[in-house]
C-alpha cells in the first residue's frame, strides 16, 4: 500500500505547456480524470497599441512620400510647413495668437481637419479624419493630440481617453471591434499601471501592468471558471500565487515562467494534500503527500514521483525506506532485496 506513487494519483495533477503565439499563450492543464485546454490572452497590448501607433507611422510615412513626390513649386508653403511638422512630431507653441476656430484644413495626403488653432497649431477642440476614415475627435495642444480624446481606427477599434504628445498617456478604454477591451492607465501608448481585459469568450484579467506587459499583482480568470491570483512578472505567472480549477483543486504557492516552481500546497476537494518542494511544475525536492485516508508519505521526490528515502505512516505504525521511479524499493527494517529496471 502506497509504495508507488501511481497509486497515489498524485501525477500530473497539473501540467503547463507554453505555445509561442503571436497574440495568445495556451496553458494546458490536465489530471489524471480530465484534461482541457484553456487560454491565457497575453500581448494584447499589442493588439490595442499598434493600430494607433502603427497608423500614425504609416501615415507619417505615407504623407512624406507624398510631399516628396510634389514639385516644389506647386506645393502651398503654409500646408507643407503645417504637414511636415505634424507628421515629424514637432510641437509648435502659438500660445501668443488668440485660439479661433476655422473653416475645415485639408492637408496634401488627404487628411482633414475642422476645428480650433492657434496661429499654425491645432490648439483647442477639433476633428481630423483621414481618407480612409480613421478619425481623432478630441483637445490638441501646439499641434497635437493632448487632452481628452477620441480616436477610431479605420476598421472600426476605438481608443478613447487620455492623450498627451499624440500618445495615450493617462486612463483610457480600448475597444476592438471583435470584442476584446481594455480599460485602465495607459503611459507613452503601453498599458502601464491598473487596468482590466476581457475577451468576448468571458474570460479577463484585472491587475497591473508595465510597458504593456502584466506585471505586478493581478488576477486572471479562464471561461471555465478557472483562475490565478497572484503575482506576474512579464506576462508571466511568477512569484507568489493561487491556482484554482473549477473541480476544486488548488495549488498556493511559488511560481516561475508559468510553472509551480518553489515551494507549495496542493490539494483536492477528496481531501488529498501535498506541501512541499517542486520544480518545472513536478513535485520535486522533499515533501509531505497525504491521502484522505490518513496515510501519508514524507520524504523525497524527482521529477513528480517519490524517489529517495522516505517515511510512510498509517495510523500509529511509521516506517521508514526507499523509493526509486515512485516504487518502493525497500523498508529500513528488512533486508534489501533486489531491484531491476
Amino acid at each position: 500500500m502506497g509504495s508507488q506513487c501511481n497509486n497515489c494519483k498524485c501525477e500530473k495533477e497539473k501540467y503547463i505547456d507554453i505555445e509561442k503565439a503571436e497574440y495568445v499563450l495556451v496553458v494546458a492543464t490536465s489530471s489524471q480524470k480530465s484534461t482541457s485546454k484553456v487560454i491565457v490572452k497575453n500581448k494584447m497590448a499589442t493588439i490595442i497599441q499598434k493600430y494607433w501607433r502603427g497608423y500614425y507611422v504609416r501615415k507619417k510615412l505615407t504623407y512624406q512620400k507624398i510631399i516628396e513626390s510634389i514639385p516644389q513649386k506647386t506645393i502651398n508653403t503654409h500646408e507643407v510647413d503645417l504637414q511636415e511638422q505634424f507628421e515629424s512630431g514637432i510641437t509648435i507653441n502659438q500660445d501668443e495668437f488668440e485660439r479661433e476656430t476655422r473653416q475645415p484644413f485639408k492637408f496634401k495626403g488627404g487628411a482633414v481637419y475642422t476645428g480650433e488653432w492657434k496661429g499654425q497649431a491645432r490648439d483647442g477642440i477639433g476633428i481630423q479624419v483621414w481618407p480612409d476614415g480613421a478619425k481623432y475627435e478630441g483637445e490638441w495642444k501646439h499641434n497635437k493630440a493632448q487632452g481628452k480624446g477620441k480616436f477610431t481606427h479605420s476598421n472600426g477599434d476605438i481608443y478613447d481617453g487620455d492623450w498627451e504628445n499624440d500618445m495615450a498617456n493617462g486612463y483610457g478604454i480600448y475597444q476592438h471591434i471583435q470584442g476584446a477591451k481594455y480599460e485602465g492607465q495607459w503611459f507613452n501608448d503601453k498599458q502601464h499601471g491598473y487596468g482590466s481585459e476581457v475577451w468576448p469568450d468571458g474570460s479577463s484579467y484585472q491587475g497591473f501592468f508595465q510597458n504593456s506587459f502584466k506585471h505586478g499583482k493581478g488576477k486572471y480568470i479562464w471561461p471555465t471558471g478557472q483562475y490565478f491570483e497572484g503575482d506576474w512578472v512579464h506576462n508571466k505567472l511568477c512569484g507568489y500565487g493561487i491556482l484554482c480549477w473549477p473541480d476544486g483543486r488548488k495549488y498556493e504557492g511559488e511560481f516561475q515562467n508559468n510553472n509551480m516552481h518553489g515551494k507549495g500546497t496542493y490539494t483536492w476537494p477528496d481531501g488529498r494534500k501535498y506541501y512541499g518542494q517542486y520544480f518545472n511544475d513536478q513535485k520535486h525536492g522533499y515533501g509531505i503527500y497525504e491521502w484522505s485516508d490518513g496515510r501519508r508519505y514524507e520524504g523525497e521526490w524527482e521529477y513528480g514521483k517519490q524517489h529517495g528515502k522516505g517515511l510512510y505512516v498509517v495510523g500509529e505504525i511509521e516506517r521508514t525506506g526507499e523509493w526509486l521511479n515512485g516504487k518502493r524499493i525497500r523498508w529500513d527494517d528488512e533486508k534489501r532485496t533486489n531491484y531491476k529496471k
